[in-house]
């Protein structure tokens, strides 16, 4: 593996609030790339990471993206964050917050994945770590297409680890429950977030999963939920 220094990380959603803890977590350790769809949401990061712009649903932007980024060399590691909520039933969720969410939080992660594994396995090495959810693995009432979605995903990266194990590059997933970010704070009550997780103590196990630390650790499903 290349010395840490020299290591590519590229952070998707990186305009969000765990995607901004990732790259600050990541910080004197390795060029960063982030990736978000809107450039000017990036603004903040400009100092910190070499920032591009992709539609994480569509493939031809994705594998744009990556082109470019490995044109200064290999990735060592991508660290997918996008994915998006909306509460809903089956009986009476909307086909639109099905798609969205469809779209957010699996079909991104499945040509992210797809584009990142090419170049990987090119170079036989590199980790890849998904962003999940707790509702991914515990079923609640309310939010059948998000958990439906983060089901998907969890299941992706059981899958790629199988595959890709061959090529040397592996792939984790973390799976937050409740993040204390300033949108939940708003949004829900006080005594909700007592149990609230950091986005910064998640970001900490993400980078132990992209790191050669966690070298003999591939498929492994984390929990990020804290104590409760």
């Amino acid at each position: 593996m290349t010395g840490e220094m020299q290591r590519t990380v590229v952070v998707t959603g990186a305009s969000g609030a765990l995607g901004h803890a990732v790259v600050d977590a990541f910080q004197g350790t390795a060029r960063i790339v982030a990736i978000d769809r809107k450039c000017p949401e990036l603004d903040a990061l400009a100092d910190r990471a070499q920032c591009e712009q992709a539609d994480l649903t569509d493939q031809a932007s994705v594998d744009a993206v990556f082109t470019r980024i490995v044109e200064n060399g290999p990735i060592d590691a991508v660290v997918h964050t996008v994915g998006a909520f909306r509460s809903g039933t089956v009986l009476e969720g909307t086909s639109d917050d099905y798609q969205f969410l469809l779209d957010l939080n699996l079909t991104s992660a499945w040509w992210v994945s797809h584009a990142a594994a090419t170049h990987m396995a090119d170079v036989g090495r590199g980790a890849i770590v998904h962003v999940g959810a707790r509702n991914g693995v515990e079923a609640i009432a309310g939010a059948a297409a998000y958990a439906v979605s983060k089901a998907g995903l969890i299941q992706l990266t059981r899958v790629l680890s199988v595959e890709l194990a061959p090529r040397g590059v592996r792939v984790n997933a973390v799976l937050p429950g409740l993040i204390d970010t300033a949108a939940n704070r708003a949004a829900l009550p006080a005594a909700a977030m007592t149990k609230a997780v950091a986005p910064a103590a998640i970001a900490d196990v993400i980078v132990f999963l992209a790191s050669d630390r966690a070298a003999a650790v591939t498929g492994a499903i984390v929990p990020a939920y804290g104590l409760d």
